[in-house]
């Protein structure tokens, strides 16, 4: 044996694990919603207008977990999980390990100093392989669906910045973008006028931001995003939209392989 036999060649297509945040009543649990065959873990309330198949609203990580669980031991037909929201889902997950500690807050966990997070941190690894379990064996997608917050960014050779991203705490943040394939920053699409102030110089006037629903899945200082599929920067906000890039991704056409 020389031990070479498990060598994976070529690509390895799986179900994509997703994250999509943004600002209020973009559209993300509309996005959600229109994946077929999705089942959805809901933490806050805003589904009662959309057809979806969800669980009972979740009010702790207990329940979040039987959740995941039963998707897990039991046969279904469910294609994807949609967790609305991860931001909803956080103090969940605080006010277990503030349970299992014995301290009414995240901050007085293990004496303070920031060891609360590090605790919840646990759980969240603990949410992650739960996930990854049902997409490596259920050949379920997964799409976490969250809101945005304005962060500085304070570069050590440039000025700071302000950037928006996931509202969650930072180490929790860290995991979380690590884990996913495709992180998307859902948002509408901003038009702007331009007006001849003559001279050759135009000034640009924003209008009301207009029907169109993006989602920016490429590298921008402005917004937390990226993937692992080479996709271009802008989409429409549409798992329709998002599959063929991402199928497109794992299967570029190139010269050869149309001779």
């Amino acid at each position: 044996m020389s031990g070479l036999e498990g060598i994976r060649k070529g690509r390895n297509p799986r179900p994509p694990k997703v994250i999509v945040y943004g600002g209020a009543k973009v559209g993300k649990s509309t996005f959600g919603a229109s994946i077929p065959n999705a089942i959805f873990v809901q933490t806050e309330e805003g589904l009662d207008a959309l057809d979806v198949h969800a669980f009972p609203m979740a009010k702790t990580w207990v329940s979040v977990r039987d959740s995941l669980r039963a998707l897990a031991q039991k046969d279904h037909e469910y294609k994807a999980l949609v967790i609305d929201s991860i931001d909803w889902l956080e103090p969940l997950i605080w006010d277990y390990v503030c349970q299992q500690h014995g301290c009414e807050s995240i901050e007085q966990v293990g004496g303070g100093y920031g060891k609360g997070y590090t605790e919840a941190n646990v759980i969240w690894r603990q949410f992650l392989a739960a996930l990854d379990y049902l997409r490596d064996n259920k050949g379920m997608s997964i799409v976490l669906i969250g809101h945005d917050e304005i962060r500085k960014m304070e570069p050590v050779d440039s000025e700071a910045y302000d950037y928006a991203a996931i509202k969650l705490n930072k180490k929790a943040a860290a995991l979380v973008q690590e884990w996913a394939d495709v992180i998307g920053y859902a948002k509408l699409k901003t038009l702007i006028k331009s007006a001849d102030q003559g001279f050759g110089k135009k000034t640009g006037k924003a209008l009301a931001p207009g029907d169109v629903r993006e989602l920016h899945v490429g590298k921008n200082p402005a917004y937390v995003s990226g993937n692992r599929y080479g996709i271009a920067d802008t989409l429409p906000l549409e798992w329709s939209a998002l599959r063929a890039a991402i199928g497109a991704g794992l299967n570029p056409t190139t010269t050869e392989d149309n001779a």
